[in-house]
């Protein structure tokens, strides 16, 4: 817990006036829910400390070192490899195109994500990846998405013409995978840099694009996107996180500190967004009602969000990770309102008070105490950021021995938690790529590239990276963005697929030495849809883990709907609760370990 001090000196110093990010500019520099608590007695705290720093002469603070050193990490080496690079052997042959031509306009830098998805329902996970094509006017080919079906035994089929999800020549960003309609079949929505689409499942290994139907008409640029309820109504409403308002017209020039030509800063078009709430009105057609909603009280540079409850009161709320500018958590009000209030609890800025640059961003219970976590990758030099979550309020850590200890190096976009070698501890993965040319170049041929990397978690809060660095043989250097976790081979361990720009895909299978046991829940609503959003209490062997139905996090990508857990020595689980996310539990078990189970709203024991 905070001391008195320490809790006005973080909540003061981000009402004070926010310094600019040293990094903003690249025209001077390159580079679960748990039970209901009582929030009383903090936030008369936290008022107060508001208060006394407005009539006072100032609010003294400890100032951030000039020149910060990195904390100390713990790295095992280890000849075991975690993951194996077998794109090739699969037939995915996607590559990611930017359609860079020189002119360094600042989307090039930003596409783009993976959804991995069962789009045919017949248990195995396919994968979507998103393009982004080229804003050249003068190209003549601005290469699409890809849709590959998974054929078993790591084989899969570019099935995307047949399927119609290659877009229309799109500037494209990310993807969200849910069942939208209820119709049983997962659907997807793609965010792009102008008009986003929506593609209807035909539940015949079709989609169609619905876009304009649905009500769905928002041009902004947008990047990650998440179906959530936010009523409550038993259907899937969606936010869209949106970046800035750019067109080449607005484009600048900007020149990294070596004096060369390089992408410039979102804060140098000072044109933040607002993003952008839509309301399923539950016919097949959308609602916009951003503004109702409040989401104009607050904008910015929007590039990672996710939803969750956050505070344990059964409502969901919104958190947006804005690159170069403070956060936003929208709580959730009631009767379709939201409040920004990522300044009161704690996750809008870090704990000098300095909006950092949120690029990607992961809900993760990381201390298993039962309270969403939130985990959010930034820009080289700044490290990553973790903001744990103690009865709905956060604090931003520094934990010498904690999963960001190891990112100060690099620039993160996407990441995930899972338990890779089911230890009973999660393990992280964070895909990096730079956004401005670095002193180090690591590649001779993408001044841009970084390795990935893995962190194996040890348990209580502590976490070590692994060797060789991303867990791989041979550090593969690239250009990374979006990433998706997912049983690609239904053999119970978790594989990755992360997005390059400008580059292949890797599609990384779980090799992993396994330390335990496994289990793996698909929760399905009445609709016998994934009931997204749906928080789990799982119990085995005197150990609680909380899980959550969470597809739609990372940088712009989807994930397998399903719930893994590694459970370590124990063979069984004794008994599963399910808290349903528009209201109601119900309990399920025992279990055997090493299977997938269903868990069907109506089936268990209330």
């Amino acid at each position: 817990m905070l001391t008195v001090n320490e809790l006005k000196t973080a909540r003061t110093a981000a009402f004070r006036l926010l310094p600019a990010p040293v990094w903003s500019s690249a025209l001077k520099r390159p580079e679960g829910r748990g039970p209901k608590r009582r929030f009383m007695g903090r936030t008369l705290l936290v008022l107060t400390g508001f208060l006394v720093c407005a009539v006072a002469i100032g609010c003294s603070k400890a100032p951030p070192p000039a020149n910060p050193s990195l904390p100390a990490k713990r790295v095992v080496e280890t000849s075991d490899l975690w993951f194996e690079e077998v794109v090739a052997q699969a037939h995915v042959d996607f590559k990611h195109s930017s359609g860079a031509f020189g002119r360094f306009w600042i989307p090039e830098m930003m596409g783009g994500g993976v959804g991995l998805l069962d789009f045919d329902g017949d248990g195995l996970l396919d994968i979507f990846c998103v393009n982004s094509g080229s804003l050249n006017p003068l190209a003549t080919h601005r290469p699409g998405h890809k849709l590959y079906r998974n054929l078993g035994q790591w084989k899969f089929e570019d099935v995307t013409n047949r399927a119609g999800v290659g877009g229309h020549g799109e500037y494209g960003m990310g993807c969200a995978c849910a069942d939208y309609d209820g119709d049983g079949d997962l659907d997807i929505y793609v965010t792009n840099l102008g008009q986003d689409l929506l593609y209807r499942n035909n539940g015949d290994g079709t989609f169609s694009d619905v876009t304009r139907e649905a009500g769905l008409k928002d041009e902004s640029w947008g990047t990650s996107a998440a179906f959530f309820d936010y009523d409550g109504d038993g259907h899937l409403d969606l936010v869209v996180a949106n970046y800035i308002h750019w067109s080449p017209e607005k484009e600048l020039e900007c020149f990294s500190q070596g004096g060369l030509r390089d992408y410039c800063s979102p804060m140098n078009y000072k044109a933040a967004a607002m993003d952008t709430l839509y309301h399923n009105k539950g016919d097949g057609t959308f609602e916009n009602v951003t503004r109702s909603a409040g989401l104009a009280e607050a904008y910015g540079n929007g590039l990672g969000v996710v939803c969750a409850d956050f505070d344990g009161d059964g409502r969901l709320d919104m958190f947006v990770a804005n690159d170069a500018m403070p956060n936003q958590l929208w709580m959730n009000q009631g009767h379709g309102k939201f409040a920004d209030q990522a300044m009161i609890r704690g996750c809008a800025v870090n704990a000098y008070g300095t909006p950092r640059a949120g690029m990607g961003v992961a809900s993760v219970d990381l201390d298993q105490d039962g309270w969403l976590d939130l985990y959010v990758t930034h820009l080289v030099g700044e490290g990553n950021g973790v903001f744990v979550n103690r009865n709905g309020y956060f604090t931003d850590t520094h934990n010498p021995k904690g999963p960001a200890a190891a990112s100060f190096a690099y620039t993160g976009f996407g990441v995930v938690f899972a338990d890779f070698d089911h230890d009973g501890q999660l393990d992280g993965y964070f895909a990096n790529g730079r956004v401005k040319y670095g002193q180090r170049q690591l590649d001779s041929q993408d001044p841009y590239a970084e390795p990935n990397m893995l962190v194996r978690g040890l348990g209580k809060g502590e976490f070590e990276e692994v060797m060789p660095r991303g867990g791989v043989g041979q550090p593969l250097l690239a250009t990374s963005r979006g990433v998706a976790w997912g049983d690609l081979d239904n053999d119970g361990d978790i594989d990755l697929a992360v997005i390059n720009r400008d580059g292949p895909v890797h599609l990384l299978r779980n090799v992993a030495a396994k330390r335990g046991n496994w289990i793996s829940f698909r929760v399905l609503n009445r609709k016998a849809s994934h009931a997204v959003n749906a928080s789990l209490r799982v119990e085995a062997g005197g150990k609680t883990f909380w899980r959550h139905v969470q597809p739609n996090q990372s940088y712009c990508s989807s994930h397998d709907p399903r719930v893994h857990i590694g459970l370590g020595p124990v063979s069984s689980v004794d008994r599963v609760t399910v808290r349903w996310p528009y209201g109601g539990e119900e309990t399920f078990g025992p279990f055997a370990a090493g299977r997938h189970f269903d868990l069907r709203e109506g089936a268990g024991q209330k």
